[in-house]
C-alpha cells in the first residue's frame, strides 16, 4: 500500500514512501550514525540545494561514511525524486526534501541474510507546509527564546558543524522549553562557556544599533539560511554583520532578535525567558531582511505560511 502516492529515493531506486525502510541493525538506529540535510523550494524550485549537498558531503567525509555516490549524482537524484512526486503536490505547495545517509549495518550484523549491505542513501520529498504548520502567527507575535539547562555539545566532543542525527540534546532542550509557562517558547542553547550557541535546528541573531550580530561559527551548526543572511542579504541591504561571542546580557539589551532556519527562513524573537527584547515587538531590521529574502526568491514567505495556516484552520 502507498496511501500518499509519494515515492522515496532509496539506494538507487524510487520506492513507495511506506516501503522505504532500514534495518533494525543499522548504525543509524544503534548510534544515531547518520548525516542528513533538509531543503526547501521557492515556487517549487530548490533553494541553495548545492550548498546543502556540499555540507552533507563534508559530514560524509569527516565521519568516513563510504558513499560511492558523487555530489552531482546526489543532486540529480534529488531532482528525479521531486519530478516523480510533483504531480501529487498542490499548486501552492513547496517541496521539502530530506536526505539521510547512514553508514549501514554494524559489522556484527553483516552476515544476516537478506539485509542491505553498505551505506543507505534515502531522499524523501513531502509538502513544506507540514514543517511550518502553525508558525504563521509567530511573524506577528515573535518567539520567546528560553535558555535551557541543556547545553550545546561543543565541537571538541561532537562537532555540530556536521549535520548529524545524534540530537537527543536538542530533544531534551525542547522538552524543557515546552514545560515553561506561556506561549511560543523555543529553546536556546548556551555553549559550555556560557555564550549563546544556537536553537534546536535554528541559528540565532540579535540586532543592536542597526548592526546584525550572531554567535561565531564554533559550537554551532553553520546554517545555510544563516550564511544567506550574513553573506547575501545583509550586504545587499548595506547592513553590517558581526560574528562574535554573545551572552544573555547582550540579548536582553539588544534592539531586536531573530532566528533563521530552512523551512521558515526567518522568525522574530521578541522575548528572552519571558522578558521583552527591545520593545517586545517585531523589529524593523528583521522586517527588511525578510522582505528582501522574499523579493530575491519571488515568494511572500510570511504570506505563504499564513495562507497555509488559514487553510489548515479552515479544515480544507
Amino acid at each position: 500500500m502507498n496511501p500518499s502516492g509519494r515515492v522515496v529515493y532509496f539506494n538507487g531506486q524510487l520506492v513507495p514512501e511506506a516501503e522505504a525502510r532500514i534495518s533494525i541493525y543499522d548504525s543509524a538506529l544503534m548510534f544515531g550514525d547518520m548525516v542528513f540535510e533538509m531543503t526547501r523550494s521557492f515556487g517549487k524550485k530548490q533553494f541553495k540545494l548545492r550548498e546543502h549537498i556540499d555540507r552533507l558531503y563534508a559530514g560524509i567525509k569527516i565521519l568516513r561514511i563510504p558513499v560511492a555516490m558523487t555530489p552531482e549524482e546526489m543532486e540529480k537524484a534529488v531532482q528525479a525524486t521531486i519530478e516523480a512526486n510533483d504531480h501529487l503536490f498542490a499548486a501552492d505547495d513547496e517541496h521539502r526534501i530530506m536526505i539521510d545517509v547512514s553508514r549501514g549495518l554494524l559489522g556484527i550484523y553483516q552476515d544476516v541474510v537478506g539485509l542491505q549491505k553498505g551505506p543507505n542513501v534515502i531522499i524523501a520529498d513531502f509538502p513544506l507546509r507540514w514543517t511550518v504548520a502553525g508558525m504563521g502567527k509567530l511573524f506577528d507575535t515573535g518567539i520567546n527564546a528560553v535558555i535551557t539547562s541543556q547545553r550545546a555539545i561543543p565541537a571538541s566532543l561532537l562537532d555540530p558543524k556536521i549535520k548529524n542525527r545524534s540530537r537527543i540534546h536538542y530533544l531534551m532542550a525542547n522538552i524543557e522549553a515546552s514545560q515553561i509557562a506561556g506561549d511560543n517558547n523555543w529553546a536556546l542553547l548556551l555553549d559550555p562557556d556560557g555564550f549563546i550557541a544556537e536553537g534546536t535546528g535554528d541559528n540565532f541573531f540579535i540586532v543592536k544599533n542597526g548592526k546584525v550580530i550572531t554567535p561565531e561559527g564554533r559550537n554551532i551548526l553553520r546554517g545555510i539560511s544563516r550564511a544567506y543572511v550574513i553573506e547575501e542579504l545583509c550586504p545587499q541591504l548595506g547592513i553590517p554583520v558581526v560574528e562574535t561571542n554573545i551572552d544573555a546580557y547582550d540579548v536582553q539589551t539588544a534592539d531586536e532578535a531573530f532566528m533563521t532556519g530552512t523551512p521558515f527562513c526567518m522568525l522574530p524573537v521578541t522575548g528572552l525567558n519571558g522578558s521583552a527584547i527591545g520593545d517586545g515587538k517585531v523589529g524593523g531590521v528583521f522586517a527588511k531582511l525578510l522582505k528582501q529574502w522574499g523579493a530575491n526568491t519571488g515568494v511572500d514567505i510570511e504570506g505563504q505560511i499564513k495562507a497555509w495556516d488559514a487553510v489548515r484552520q479552515g479544515g480544507a
